[in-house]
């Protein structure tokens, strides 16, 4: 539990280290926030979902890790790609057609369903959720002075 809690420390920290590396990067202030999603029922029987600090994990969690993007320029910004490393030991939910992955540290980008790894025996597979090392998310194509929105994707906790 406790090398879980250095972990997400640690994943905290490097957020802010990719924040900042370099100049447009500077420029766009990026805020990381995570979540425990929990689903109970409600009176009525209905399934009622509900957000919780992460500041406890335990395996099957389901975490929403939400990245807060800001334009502090006074300029706009284009071509502008915000990047964050799966927390290690969770199983990110790549769903979204928006989110392109890397399976090599950030070497490589794709959507998901694009990505395939060699086998020892020569032969390829496709990627695993698991593979998965970055995320990351291209800004609107003019982030304009002061403009801001979110972007997140859920994870499961191993």
């Amino acid at each position: 539990m406790k090398r879980l809690l250095f972990a997400l420390a640690g994943l905290m920290a490097a957020h802010v280290a990719e924040a900042q590396a370099t100049d447009a990067q500077a420029l766009v202030r990026l805020d990381t926030q995570m979540y425990v999603e929990k689903v109970a029922t409600d009176l009525n029987g209905r399934p009622r979902r509900t957000l919780e600090s992460a500041d406890r994990l335990t395996p099957g969690d389901r975490v929403i890790v939400i990245l807060h993007w800001r334009n502090q320029g006074a300029a706009p910004i284009r071509d502008f790609t915000a990047t964050r490393s799966v927390l290690r030991g969770t199983t990110p939910d790549l769903r979204d057609p928006a989110v392109q992955v890397s399976i090599d540290g950030g070497r490589h980008w794709a959507r998901f369903d694009q990505l395939w790894l060699p086998t020892q025996l020569g032969g390829v597979r496709r990627a695993v959720a698991e593979d998965v090392t970055h995320v990351r998310w291209q800004l609107p194509d003019n982030a304009f002075p002061g403009q801001s929105g979110r972007l997140s994707y859920r994870a499961t906790i191993q």
